[in-house]
């Protein structure tokens, strides 16, 4: 009884921590909003950060680790790359990303 009792408390901070991290990722978004329009390149930064962190984490509370996302990311930098992004025919912004999380600089 007690076993069941302490996965359910296990499985309900599971969610409170899921819920918590939405409205962080939300808040995040919020933030880089409002710093975009103030035009703080310091406060664009925390905010981004803010989101991508928020992020991974939860993904991680969801069940997915963070090289499986890490993976998932470089399929769909690789393929929007060979479907040719408008931000990559533009700017090349997906092939110096790919670049980043293959470790080269650009």
């Amino acid at each position: 009884m007690v076993e069941i009792r302490e996965k359910e408390l296990d499985i309900t901070k599971n969610i409170r921590a899921i819920e918590w991290l939405k409205t962080e990722l939300l808040g995040a978004v919020t933030l880089l909003f409002r710093a975009i329009l103030k035009g703080s390149e310091e406060h664009i930064l925390e905010a981004l950060a803010e989101a991508v962190l928020a992020v991974y984490l939860l993904a991680r509370r969801l069940g997915i680790g963070f090289a499986r996302l890490d993976a998932k990311v470089k399929n769909i930098v690789h393929q929007s790359i060979i479907e040719e992004h408008e931000l990559e025919k533009w700017y090349g912004d997906l092939s110096a990303f790919a670049d980043h999380l293959d470790g080269s600089k650009r």
